[in-house]
């Protein structure tokens, strides 16, 4: 608890008391030692739920919160290139005139193989740009 304090965390409390961990030994008493932690300020998220039957074969229950999200829609995208295109075509044909373009006469030195890669990379980079959706 002083590490948790030291971090500005609580301990939080389920929603029902029940074991985290269970033993299959003769003698052996299931237990509590899966606990979560959370940051001070955020005491509305205080109320975990320990799942005994989502454990299956496991010795260990999982722990669950649940976080209430704002409805958002976040833009998302990616770049590609269709397979088969003219665009697919071209970004082939350029990298692989930069591969070839590559001088490496002389990579003695980590530093000339870091310039080496980062001219490469900068390149494929430059021509995925040009070439993807």
């Amino acid at each position: 608890m002083i590490i948790a304090d030291s971090f500005n965390l609580d301990l939080l409390f389920p929603t029902y008391h029940v074991p985290t961990r269970y033993l299959d030994m003769a003698g052996k008493s299931n237990s509590v030692i899966d606990l979560m932690f959370l940051q001070n300020s955020l005491t509305e998220l205080n109320n975990h739920s320990i799942h005994p039957d989502w454990r299956l074969f496991l010795d260990h229950a999982p722990l669950m919160v649940s976080i209430a999200t704002d409805e958002e829609n976040i833009d998302s995208f990616r770049f590609f290139i269709v397979r088969d295109s003219e665009e697919e075509v071209s970004f082939i044909k350029e990298v692989m005139h930069a591969i070839k373009s590559i001088d490496i006469t002389d990579l003695s030195d980590s530093i000339k193989l870091k310039e080496v890669t980062n001219f490469l990379a900068s390149k494929i980079e430059y021509v995925w740009k040009m070439n993807s959706k």
